[in-house]
């Protein structure tokens, strides 16, 4: 028996009187990473308390305003997750926020608990975001580099998009970072960090990919999930990949990652099984239908 069931979230599953997706560290059984989805009707707001987690508010589609200490943040936003990159609000720990749409729209919560809040709540322009495009040919993928270290500071926090055209695979080889290592100089080359998928699919109602965890001998996971818009994957540990993106149509996923590491480091370790894919890229061409939209 799979533990598909267990770390697979069908759309409207974790859903709640606030949120169309609600994943707390609780509800996860981890300790760090958190999701919420949250979707307003134009006029509404909706009040948010952080509490012991940092969080930032990332439109999916539309705008909207963040306000916190004195400070309103105005989101233009985006018409949808394949139209562009966004702008973005952060929040630390311990603070009271508001936010509210005039038009409407569909915002993700991405968050993260820290022992500590040394941080202001901040703007993150547009502009600044780093597009990635990674891999090639049926690997090619873009990554939208929200807040990551190097791109946007945080406690805990490390948040990004990918994007993959139909037909392609991305988080691929499959890799996984769930234990601090270090090689025999002593330099790190994996961090512990739990990590949440959350999926949009264009094509429409009948739109899907797939996605798989596995695990190593000694800290076994099994999952195969055929996902659909909304859906979320809970990673606990394990090799995860590869996301496959249908023919006809093109894959998105939210990635929010935490965990107890105080230098918010993203180290991975490629499948040994795997990771001799990254050698065939030198030969082959980036998809040429990347990137999505306005960052073409």
């Amino acid at each position: 028996m799979t533990d598909t069931g267990k770390y697979h979230l069908p759309a409207g599953s974790s859903a709640d009187d606030d949120y169309d997706v609600l994943v707390t560290p609780e509800s996860a059984g981890w300790g760090y990473s958190g999701l919420r989805i949250l979707t307003l009707k134009p006029g509404e707001a909706h009040a948010l308390s952080t509490r012991n987690s940092e969080f930032l508010v990332l439109p999916l589609t539309g705008s909207c305003t963040v306000t916190t200490d004195g400070k309103a943040f105005e989101l233009a936003g985006r018409t949808g997750v394949f139209a562009s990159t966004t702008d973005f609000a952060y929040l630390p720990a311990e603070s009271e926020a508001l936010i509210s749409s005039a038009s409407g729209g569909t915002f993700a919560l991405p968050a993260a608990r820290t022992g500590r809040s040394s941080l202001s709540a901040r703007y993150g322009p547009k502009e600044t975001v780093p597009v990635e495009l990674r891999g090639a040919g049926a690997c090619s993928r873009q990554v939208n580099n929200y807040c990551l270290p190097g791109t946007f500071d945080a406690e805990q926090l490390l948040v990004c998009e990918v994007l993959t055209p139909g037909s392609n695979w991305s988080s691929y080889p499959p890799h996984k970072h769930d234990e601090t290592r270090t090689d025999e100089a002593g330099n790190p080359v994996e961090s512990e960090l739990e990590e949440i998928y959350y999926f949009q699919i264009d094509g429409g109602e009948h739109a899907f990919g797939y996605q798989r965890v596995y695990g190593t001998e000694d800290r076994p996971i099994d999952v195969l999930a055929e996902v659909r818009s909304g859906d979320t994957v809970l990673i606990p540990h394990g090799w995860h990949g590869p996301s496959v993106a249908a023919p006809g149509y093109d894959l998105y996923y939210l990635n929010v990652m935490a965990g107890p590491g105080q230098d918010r480091a993203w180290l991975i370790c490629d499948d040994p099984a795997h990771g001799w894919v990254r050698t065939t890229w030198d030969t082959q061409d980036i998809d040429d239908r990347l990137p999505f939209g306005e960052n073409q």
